[in-house]
């Protein structure tokens, strides 16, 4: 049987063998260029790129918010102040799943739906690898679970923040106002680089006024963090700069009383240095915890607030509008003489009413309405304003027109805002013949000027229009803004000087000897505060009318629903011959100025003690006071 042999070829297997060997080799070099192109793709062509994204995961810039500047009353007290807490954040970057995230955060300590919502719209306007907040004033309990579980929780942080705290409650509630947290509004008009880092915002009061001197200039710092976005160590720091610190007029002991005084009624007290502008006091009651707002007050807290109805969020002092009654007769006096339509002799027959030619109605007197007849067979300027004669001002009232009123009273601040610095202000109602056109579409009745010469009808004030123009009263014509911002950083601003009412000596001294009258006189509607007074007071109450009363229908307060019963007004200035204070106190349904006149006296003594003034240590019975003329 014959082998079947096969011959081998060496040059064939070696033409095989080179094949293979090149193939493996020009694989190799593929393989080889496509490393070297990807080696300078990376490291050259794309060098800057790759390194951007590099530090962009290896470094953060964050921001550094400024410290919110603090405020102080006159003395030093602290009014604002800033108070170390806890808020968790989350870097949206560095967390692989937000869903699941926030569900695990949910398992750990309590997160409202609120939070969330609010968490999303912060997450809208934030930058690259910003940390965004979900939850602010966390407790130590809260920060320990936290950090027991923080393996579990990339992306999260507990940051350390300082917050806003009113040590004094609701006492300046309505003064300093609060911040609280910035909503979509407000971060639509704020400067983004100024805010960054910034959660919190003056929404009231001096807190939003001066937002821009307290909220200072923020900072900002460049760190290295690891793959979990901890902070390994601080590459470059530029500090932030704080915001200024505010010491105001406002003054601890004298809010105290004027709040005490007021008690649980309605109402608002404005008080004034007439040398300088600054307020010493301003009170609206009742008034609220500031400190419900800072971190986002809750629904119930609101809905209590919102729905009273006593209305403690709407401060009466700068917002609150009413007619003046007759605390306007002082200053329509002073239109009277400026017009030299009256003077010190001349008088008005009083038989307790007042009659328009060719007008049947009968426009009587308020103080005397019931007696019906007048002060004094002849009234004239001085008495008057001490006894309150409507018919007098009626008189006045016609003489003037409506439009010289207007032009009198204007230059005092009625009709228009003080300028305090603080928001919300209204500007009250002077009347005219052309606002009525303008407002209503109608012409102006004659019986209306009568009523506007006695502070009823459209006329409308503040409290702190009434304040200033007291003011403006005890400095002899010289106006000046009332301010309640005192001192920045320790720097006194000057008084803001506004245009001056000139008018003689003489009659300046013909007001002031009818206010004094008020207080002081045997028949002074205010008679009853000035007993045991060791300083003279100049004062004029007043009564605001709440709703209509019939020409000759007989006003009965204990009839009267409590809602539907006069405002009481008074204003005073003291020492008189060199005004330290000028207030205005409002009391809503009081019934008349005898709810107002002792909350004014209490107030007055307690300054002029402070300052050195020698007083009775018992004040009038408050129930005498309001057994006196109700005007």
């Amino acid at each position: 049987m014959a082998a079947d042999n096969t011959l081998k070829d060496p040059q064939r297997e070696a033409r095989i063998f080179k094949a293979r060997a090149l193939l493996v080799v020009v694989l190799m070099l593929i393989c080889l260029g496509a490393l070297v192109a990807r080696y300078y793709s990376l490291q050259i062509t794309h060098h800057a790129e790759y390194v951007v994204q590099s530090d962009r995961n290896r470094l953060q810039l964050q921001s550094i918010a400024p410290k919110r500047g603090l405020i102080y009353d006159r003395n030093g007290v602290l009014l604002a102040e800033n108070r170390p807490s806890f808020l968790l954040s989350i870097v949206i970057e560095r967390t692989p799943n937000l869903e699941d995230t926030l569900n695990q955060l949910r398992k750990l300590l309590p997160l409202e739906e609120t939070d969330v919502v609010k968490f999303y719209q912060r997450m809208e306007r934030r930058t690259p690898y910003e940390a965004v907040p979900l939850r602010f004033k966390l407790t130590d309990e809260e920060r320990a679970v936290l950090a027991v579980n923080r393996h579990r929780l990339p992306g999260v942080s507990v940051e350390a923040q300082l917050l806003r705290y009113y040590p004094q409650g609701d006492l300046f509630a309505h003064a300093v106002g609060y911040v609280g947290r910035i909503n979509e509004r407000e971060a639509a008009l704020l400067d983004e680089v100024d805010y960054r880092g910034t959660f919190h915002i003056g929404k009231t009061g001096i807190e939003k006024f001066y937002e821009d001197r307290l909220h200072g200039e923020v900072g900002y710092q460049n760190v290295e963090v690891n793959a979990h976005g901890r902070v390994l160590r601080v590459l470059e720091r530029h500090d932030p700069i704080p915001g200024e610190d505010l010491t105001l007029h406002l003054d601890i002991a004298l809010q105290k009383v004027a709040t005490e005084a007021l008690g649980d009624r309605r109402g608002a007290v404005v008080a004034i240095d007439p040398k300088t502008g600054g307020v010493l006091a301003l009170v609206s009651t009742p008034a609220f915890d500031a400190n419900l707002f800072v971190n986002g007050i809750s629904t119930r807290d609101y809905s209590a607030l919102r729905d009273s109805i006593d209305v403690p969020l709407f401060n009466r002092a700068v917002q609150g509008q009413y007619p003046p009654g007759s605390t306007v007769k002082p200053f329509m006096g002073m239109a009277g003489l400026a017009a030299k339509l009256i003077d010190a002799e001349f008088t008005v027959p009083d038989p307790g009413w007042y009659k328009l030619p060719g007008d049947k109605r009968l426009y009587r007197d308020w103080v005397l309405r019931y007696r019906g007849t007048g002060h004094a067979p002849q009234m004239n300027l001085v008495d008057s304003i001490a006894e309150s004669c409507d018919v007098f001002f009626y008189d006045l009232a016609k003489r003037l027109t409506i439009d010289g009123m207007y032009d009198r009273l204007h230059p005092y601040g009625f009709g228009e805002r003080t300028g305090i610095d603080t928001t919300g202000e209204r500007r009250g109602v002077l009347p005219s013949s052309q606002w009525k056109e303008a407002v209503r579409g109608q012409v102006w009745f004659p019986g209306e000027t009568l009523s506007a010469g006695i502070g009823q009808g459209y006329m409308l004030s503040t409290p702190t229009q009434l304040a200033a123009a007291t003011a403006v009263l005890a400095n002899r014509g010289t106006r000046i803004q009332p301010r309640m911002l005192h001192l920045v950083n320790r720097e006194a601003l000057p008084p803001v000087l506004e245009k001056s009412v000139a008018a003689p000596v003489e009659h300046w001294d013909l007001v002031y000897e009818g206010m004094v009258a008020v207080v002081h006189g045997k028949k002074g509607t205010a008679k009853n505060i000035g007993e045991g007074i060791t300083y003279q007071m100049a004062g004029k109450t007043g009564t605001a009318q709440v709703v209509g009363i019939a020409q000759n229908a007989v006003y009965k307060e204990e009839e009267v629903a409590e809602r539907h019963r006069h405002h009481g007004w008074f204003i005073a200035f003291a020492p008189v011959d060199d005004p330290a204070i000028a207030v205005a106190v409002l009391v809503e349904n009081g019934g008349g100025s005898a709810a107002a006149t002792p909350v004014a006296r209490t107030v007055i003594d307690a300054w002029l003690v402070s300052q050195g003034v020698v007083l009775p240590p018992v004040v009038a019975d408050q129930a005498e006071q309001e057994a006196a003329y109700n005007d």
